[in-house]
């Protein structure tokens, strides 16, 4: 309701986007510490209003450079950011980043099932927007990307551990075109820093049945870019 109040104000229309949207309708609250919010401007400037209207037990980070904000209170983390499009250039993640729209924001998600937002606007409080059927997806069990998996995945390599991070803690499958994608990507994973390669992997370790990523890793060759002594094995 407060998000709700500041974004009228000033006149921006905001989102709740991402793994809480999932979660949700997964009806799966282990992962809700942290909700991820987009606005149709700026992020930084509309958490910075927010905590006018919050208690002082509140804690506001913000990163000028990526354009986004975090507000924590209560043991929950609220990441605020402004919609934008993303490009890539070849040999980093890092992502050059200008304005856009809704659907810009929603195109640049990893996966379908991430990719579904709840409206906060007056005109349509509390709508769910699906673009890419992320709630048949869900329904299916399968993690694909909303565009070209070959695109997502070069973009953003670390997507590749993802898909099989959420396969392994969801049960999920990954669908055909994206499996081939990762299989053709892999080593695109060099561009990425041990330290999230490793975040990664020990999450799929700690999931419920982390044969099912394990598995993964092998049949794709992942596991051989960040781990070569396999490849003689």
């Amino acid at each position: 309701r407060i998000i709700n109040k500041v974004s009228l104000e000033l006149k921006y229309k905001t989102y709740i986007v991402g793994g809480f949207v999932r979660n949700l309708i997964l009806e799966n609250n282990s992962q809700d510490n942290d909700i991820d919010f987009v606005c149709v401007g700026d992020g930084i400037h509309l958490a910075k209003k927010l905590t006018k209207y919050l208690s002082k037990k509140h804690k506001l980070t913000f990163f000028k450079n990526f354009g986004t904000a975090m507000i924590t209170l209560d043991s929950k983390n609220y990441e605020f950011v402004g919609a934008r499009k993303e490009s890539y250039r070849l040999n980093s993640r890092k992502p050059l980043i200008k304005e856009g729209t809704l659907s810009d924001d929603q195109q640049r998600r990893d996966f379908t099932i991430n990719a579904m937002s709840i409206s906060l606007n007056k005109e349509d409080y509390g709508k769910l927007i699906d673009p890419f059927n992320g709630q048949n997806d869900l329904k299916a069990k399968i993690i694909r990307t909303p565009i070209d998996p070959d695109v997502t995945y070069s973009d953003d390599p670390l997507r590749m551990m993802r898909a099989i991070r959420f396969a392994s803690q969801l049960a999920f499958n990954i669908d055909a075109a994206s499996l081939g994608s990762i299989k053709r990507n892999k080593d695109r994973l060099s561009i990425v820093s041990q330290e999230r390669i490793t975040s990664e992997f020990n999450k799929i370790l700690l999931s419920e049945k982390p044969s099912i990523g394990l598995n993964l890793l092998f049949e794709t060759k992942l596991m051989e870019q960040f781990l070569p002594e396999l490849k003689d094995l």
